[in-house]
């Protein structure tokens, strides 16, 4: 899944990623511009290392 593109519905669909979480990816890309690395995901709200590392495999940008 594109974390540049997906919408909040598609993101909720991520294991581990409730609707809040995925307000929150969308809330980070708004102020922060496109994702340019997964990694950037442990910036967002409510992802910390664990959950960042079930996502990895999961998501592209």
């Amino acid at each position: 899944m594109n974390l540049n593109t997906a919408d909040e519905a598609t993101l909720d669909a991520l294991p581990g990623v409730g609707p809040v979480t995925a307000a929150a990816i969308v809330a980070w890309r708004r102020d922060n511009g496109p994702f340019t690395d997964v990694e950037q995901l442990a910036e967002v709200d409510g992802i910390g290392p664990a959950r960042l590392v079930r996502l990895r495999t999961l998501v592209v940008v």
